[in-house]
């Protein structure tokens, strides 16, 4: 039948995937809607099941999220895993690890520009009497020329 459980080593219900991956399950079913993971088949009530498979799959979306994968990145390395693309793999993954390095190098410049002036205003703040300097800063004040 094609909507019993296949053989798998371990059914795993999507709460008890979720829970094994570490996620809650409505993770599972936003990556079965995105195309990322499907379950292995169903129960005979006709609940989503899946295997050990399935479970790494999960977790290797899991992992490349938290390097800072967005999920189009992860649909492509889903298909160069699936596909075991060989040499074409390794210079797509290639690419797109420099272009997530791009990303994070551009994100930590702006970063250490934040923090420099988040210290100054900070130094700034406690330098001073009176007023706050960095509220007087921030606040915008409206111009003659505007209604």
């Amino acid at each position: 039948m094609a909507n019993t459980i296949p053989r798998m080593t371990v059914p795993y219900s999507i709460g008890a995937m979720a829970k094994a991956a570490g996620v809650p399950t409505t993770t599972v079913r936003y990556y079965e809607r995105r195309g990322l993971l499907t379950p292995d088949g169903r129960s005979r009530a006709k609940y989503r099941v899946y295997g050990e498979a399935s479970l790494e799959r999960l977790r290797f979306i899991r992992s490349a999220q938290a390097t800072g994968f967005t999920l189009e990145d992860i649909a492509a390395l889903l298909t160069l895993l699936d596909e075991g693309a060989g040499e074409r793999c390794r210079s797509e993954v290639s690419a797109m690890l420099a272009g997530r390095l791009a990303d994070v190098e551009m994100r930590l410049a702006d970063l250490t520009r934040v923090r420099e002036v988040l210290r100054e205003a900070a130094a700034t703040c406690r330098a001073s009497n009176g007023p706050c300097p960095v509220l007087a800063k921030l606040t915008v004040k409206k111009s003659a020329n505007r209604a």
